[in-house]
């Protein structure tokens, strides 16, 4: 049985998902981004807690493909995750995944997004359910 945790990479904070055989994307909430020392310990309590198989990651490229400094952070973070965890990283082709979370939010929230993870975490749930289905895995 596959158990996946999606994430939104960022260095203030990391939107997380989470999906089982169900295949269906929930989102979990946020956990302290790469620029904090504990990042991969908070990590690994939900890793224990699911008890996760495989980690998807969003990859931001351009809107031409491109790979940038951004994704090449991402790069080097699932690097990490695969040595720290033992377990598969695979990463998804996030373009827009941000701005669609924010949307469906504000939509949701009769206009007001806030800042407290949220949008981070529906962004992860995103991610997620687009590898779910199929979605480009780079």
């Amino acid at each position: 049985m596959s158990v996946y945790l999606g994430i939104d990479y960022g260095t203030k904070r990391m939107g997380l998902a989470w999906a089982d055989e169900l295949r269906i994307a929930l989102p979990l909430g946020m956990v302290a981004g790469t620029g904090c020392a504990r990042c991969l310990d908070d990590l690994a309590e939900v890793v224990r807690e699911r008890s996760v198989t495989e980690f998807v990651i969003g990859y931001p490229l351009h809107m031409d493909g491109a790979v940038g400094k951004r994704a090449k952070e991402v790069d080097q973070f699932s690097k990490k995750l695969s040595e720290r965890f033992g377990l598969p990283v695979r990463k998804v082709d996030e373009r827009l995944t941000t701005l669609a979370a924010e949307e469906a939010l504000a939509h949701s929230a009769k206009g007001t997004v806030e800042k407290d993870g949220k949008v981070d975490a529906v962004a992860a749930s995103l991610i997620l359910q687009d590898f779910l289905e199929g979605g480009k895995v780079i």
